[in-house]
C-alpha cells in the first residue's frame, strides 16, 4: 500500500466519520460504502451502548467527529511529513501487540492508525468495555483501503508472537505490562489526567467551553480536566454558572451513582465541598478527582502553578487555558498528540 493510497483512503474514512458523527443518513456511493455497510457502523454506534452504557450515542458521535477532523487529508498529511523515514525502504515487518483501553470510544484507534502507515501488522486486543467499535472501523476501512483488515488482526487470546507492544492500563496493570513485555520493545502507558488554569480573564464562553473539557465522557478520559487552578480572589460560581448546560449528565445512571457515592463519602467524613446538584467542588492539591468530582487549588503567583505542572509532568496529558490548549478543545487532540508524550511511530519506525 502506497502511503498516498493510505492518506486517501482514511481521509475518506474520516469523511464517512464526520457523516456518523452528524447523524446524517447515507449519502449515497460517493461516501465510499454502500447503504448497508454504512448502516452496519451506524448499528454499531448502538451496539457500543448495549455493551457498555458509559458510551452514549451523544459521546460515540463525538468521537467519530472528532476523528473525522484529525483524519482530514491535510491534517494527515502534515502529520506524516514529520516521519521521512515512511517514504524509504522498510527494515522489516514486525508485529505489534496493541493492549488497547476501553474507557472512552475509539481511544486505541490512533495505536492502530500507527501501526497501518508505519508498515507493520498489528494484533489488536481490545478492553472487554470496547469490542464493537473498533472492529466495525477497520471493516469499513478494509472496504476503503483493500487488505487493511490482513494487517490489523484483532484477538481476544494471549498475546504472543509478537515483536514490540504498546499496552495502555492504569498505574497497577503498568506495573504487570512492563513486567510480561520486559523482553521486547514496549510502550507502556499509565495514568494520566489534566488540567485547567484559570487567570481570571476568561468570556464566559471560555468558561462555558471549559464544561466540554471537563464533562466529555463523563470525566473519564486522560484528556478530562479534573482540576482547576484558580486566582486567590477568583469567583467559583462563574465556573457554575458558565457549566450549567451540562446539568442533565446527572441523569445517566451510572454517573448518578459515582456522584452520590462521593458526595455522601465526603459529607460522613464532613469535608468541605461545593456542590451544584450535578457535580461536586473540593480544594484539594491531588490531581485526579473521582467521578462526578472537581478538585481546585488557589493559587497566588502564575509562575508557581507552571513549577508544579512541570513538577507533575508525568502525571498530566494536556493543560487547558490562555496559553495551553484552547477551551472546549481537550478533547479534539491533533494526530501528533501523543498520549504520556511518548512518539508511537517514531517508536514503531524505529523497530527493527
Amino acid at each position: 500500500m502506497g502511503s498516498e493510497q493510505q492518506v486517501a483512503a482514511l481521509a475518506q474514512l474520516g469523511t464517512i466519520l464526520g457523516l456518523l458523527g452528524r447523524s446524517e443518513n447515507w449519502p449515497g456511493h460517493s461516501c465510499g460504502l454502500n447503504e448497508a455497510e454504512y448502516e452496519e457502523l451506524n448499528r454499531a454506534i448502538a451496539l457500543a451502548h448495549q455493551q457498555n452504557n458509559w458510551f452514549t450515542e451523544t459521546n460515540v458521535r463525538h468521537a467519530l467527529g472528532a476523528w473525522a477532523v484529525a483524519l482530514s487529508g491535510p491534517a494527515l498529511r502534515d502529520w506524516l511529513n514529520n516521519y521521512p523515514d515512511l517514504g524509504r525502504p522498510q527494515k522489516r515487518q514486525c508485529t505489534v501487540g496493541l493492549v488497547l483501553a476501553g474507557n472512552l470510544p475509539l481511544v486505541g484507534w490512533h495505536d492502530v492508525l500507527c501501526v497501518l502507515l508505519s508498515g507493520h501488522k498489528a494484533k489488536i486486543k481490545c478492553s472487554s468495555q470496547d469490542q464493537v467499535l473498533l472492529p466495525a472501523l477497520i471493516k469499513a476501512l478494509d472496504r476503503l483501503l483493500p487488505g487493511s483488515a490482513d494487517v490489523l488482526e484483532m484477538t481476544q487470546g494471549k498475546l504472543d508472537k509478537i515483536d514490540a507492544v504498546i499496552a495502555t492500563g492504569s498505574n497497577n496493570t503498568s506495573r504487570y505490562f512492563e513486567y510480561y513485555f520486559k523482553h521486547i520493545p514496549r510502550i507502556v502507558r499509565k495514568s494520566r489526567t489534566s488540567v485547567a488554569i484559570l487567570d481570571g480573564k476568561e468570556t464566559t464562553e471560555e468558561l462555558t467551553a471549559l464544561g466540554e473539557d471537563i464533562f466529555r465522557y463523563f470525566g473519564m478520559g486522560c484528556r478530562n480536566v479534573s482540576k482547576l487552578y484558580l486566582p486567590s480572589d477568583y469567583d467559583l460560581d462563574r465556573v457554575f454558572n458558565a457549566i450549567f448546560p451540562w446539568k442533565d449528565i446527572v441523569n445517566h445512571n451510572k454517573y448518578a451513582n459515582n456522584y452520590d457515592y462521593q458526595r455522601a463519602l465526603w459529607m460522613l467524613d464532613q469535608v468541605a465541598i461545593l456542590e451544584n446538584g450535578f457535580v461536586l467542588l473540593k480544594e484539594d492539591t491531588a490531581l485526579a478527582s473521582p467521578i462526578g468530582a472537581i478538585y481546585y487549588e488557589h493559587y497566588q503567583d502564575l509562575s508557581t502553578v507552571e513549577e508544579q505542572i512541570a513538577e507533575q509532568v508525568d502525571q498530566i496529558q494536556c493543560v487547558v487555558g490562555h496559553g495551553h490548549v484552547p477551551f472546549g478543545q481537550s478533547q479534539f487532540p491533533a494526530l501528533n498528540d501523543y498520549a504520556d508524550g511518548a512518539d508511537t511511530m517514531e517508536f514503531l519506525l524505529d523497530l527493527k
